[in-house]
């Protein structure tokens, strides 16, 4: 009898053991996508700026942002950041905006050299705010890392995602978002488009004055053959 019991106790422990290792991930956090939503909290704060000088809402105004709360030894972290810094370098000419925001969980991570080091092997261009006082982190009221938030042209979080996945999902934001940017502020003076409206104009000016020349020199030359 007892050694029913045992076997029958070893048994249940195992197959509690294997639905543990089989429960389903848990579902990644995020915010659905905003019409309106609150301002961009205060970048003030960070003990030092790589890769740019201080920003604040001033150097950000009409652009779309992307803030991304970040530390160099968070496993999660080094698997998201890949895809940052493919978006930073494929949509910076759009008027995307990528500031990374290393917060340090430990102590080694907040010594800048050991960051500055990260940031150069990892080929982050983008800025990064060094938030060793977690000034920053507070002012957004963060609780993890890896963490994105999005902001329009406008300055207002319009998205946030915290942890890993939904690439594609964030990647649509940011286009859905730039997209919007272009229809607020259409081709200024300067742009692509401006230049060549600015062209085309220029081109017809001056057959406009190719024609007028050439009546000009026919009515000479008619004057020239009545004489």
């Amino acid at each position: 009898m007892m050694k029913t019991r045992t076997i029958c106790c070893l048994f249940a422990s195992l197959t509690l053991a294997a639905a543990l290792c089989y429960l389903p991930p848990k579902t990644v956090d995020a915010e659905p996508f905003s019409q309106s939503d609150p301002t961009m909290p205060s970048l003030d704060g960070a003990v030092a700026w790589l890769n740019s000088a201080p920003l604040d809402a001033a150097a950000l105004k009409g652009k779309v942002v992307l803030v991304d709360f970040w530390t160099y030894d968070c496993i999660n972290c080094q698997r998201s950041l890949p895809y940052v810094n493919q978006w930073a370098n494929k949509y910076a000419k759009d008027g995307l905006v990528v500031i990374g925001v290393h917060t340090p969980e430990y102590d080694h991570e907040k010594v800048l050299d050991n960051v500055r080091q990260q940031v150069k092997k990892l080929g982050i261009g983008y800025p990064v705010a060094i938030d060793n006082d977690f000034r920053i982190w507070q002012a957004f009221d963060n609780q993890a890392w890896p963490a994105h938030y999005f902001f329009d042209a406008t300055g207002k979080r319009r998205y946030s995602h915290w942890g890993e996945g939904r690439y594609d999902e964030q990647e649509q934001v940011i286009q859905t978002l730039l997209e919007e940017a272009r229809a607020l502020h259409p081709a200024a003076p300067g742009t692509v488009g401006a230049r060549h409206a600015l062209s085309s104009s220029a081109s017809n000016s001056c057959r406009t004055c190719a024609s007028s020349l050439w009546a000009t020199l026919k009515r000479i030359e008619s004057r020239w053959a009545g004489s």
